[in-house]
């Protein structure tokens, strides 16, 4: 399976053999925490909860961002 993540195209062949790999099964595998992610999945904004449901196919396209705390603190 070959999936275009952030404009990077990636291959998963190896570790989906049967074709079938869900949404949040690649958050896992890309060692990302689920709660600080937000997916784009071919230009539509997919809601955390159907992460587990949403099967991706040989293909698709993702936009993953993640989410980083820091920066400086305002001063007034």
């Amino acid at each position: 399976m070959n999936l275009t993540i952030n404009g990077e195209l990636r291959s998963f062949a190896d570790l989906v053999p049967n074709g079938l790999f869900s949404l949040v099964a690649l958050i896992d595998l890309l060692g990302m925490k689920s709660d600080r992610v937000a997916v784009e999945l071919n230009r539509n904004i997919v809601p955390r909860d159907r992460w587990p449901e949403t099967l991706l196919k040989d293909g698709d396209r993702l936009e993953i961002v993640h989410f980083v705390g820091g920066g400086r603190p305002l001063h007034n």
